[in-house]
């Protein structure tokens, strides 16, 4: 079976970030958007996505949500993971995250960001790990240290989370309470 696209680097990268920040539609979702009948949004979220969340948490890493959209079930989801860096409608993703790093007093190379399209570009090249979905555009694989096998909504965060933790060695203590029988 193929792996993942690495960069030169990539874990060592990865291993230092202590702040994992990712965007929503086309990376936490599927990039699609529905609406019921009375115009309220609807977005499909993979399970282990959030699981996932919960581990690198669990291992001490802070997870925040830079996205240009706004949407109420953002809040809901990220209120559910207890994410509570949520930026929603971030027209600048670069000042968002500089906000972030003033708040939190993370360096910018204790920082990630997962991206699918052109407006993560910018923040990409910035953060000390960047990674995308496999079903990223060409031009944001290309910043990407990391490129997961999944798209986005279908567990590429879980992917990524999974190398980021097993380059710090997060992993086998995380992990461990589930392969030792009791979770």
């Amino acid at each position: 079976m193929k792996g993942p696209t690495l960069r030169p680097g990539a874990a060592e990268k990865a291993a230092r970030v202590r702040l994992f920040l990712t965007d929503v539609d086309g990376v936490l979702t599927d990039g699609g958007i529905a609406y019921d009948s009375e115009g309220r949004e609807i977005k499909r979220f993979h399970v282990r996505d959030g699981h996932g969340i919960k581990m690198l948490q669990r291992a001490g890493v802070e997870v925040g949500i830079i996205t240009g959209r706004k949407s109420e079930v953002v809040e809901v989801r990220a209120k559910e993971l207890g994410i509570s860096l949520v930026r929603q409608g971030a027209v600048d993703k670069v000042e968002a995250w500089r906000r972030i790093l003033e708040e939190t007093g993370f360096s910018p190379a204790e920082t990630s960001y997962v991206g699918d399209d052109i407006v993560d570009v910018p923040l990409m090249r910035k953060v000390g790990f960047a990674a995308a979905v496999a079903d990223a555009e060409g031009y944001v694989l290309e910043a990407a240290d990391f490129v997961s096998l999944r798209t986005g909504g279908h567990g590429a965060v879980r992917e990524i989370i999974e190398f980021v933790m097993r380059s710090s060695g997060a992993w086998e203590k995380v992990a461990s309470r589930y392969f030792a029988g009791g979770a």
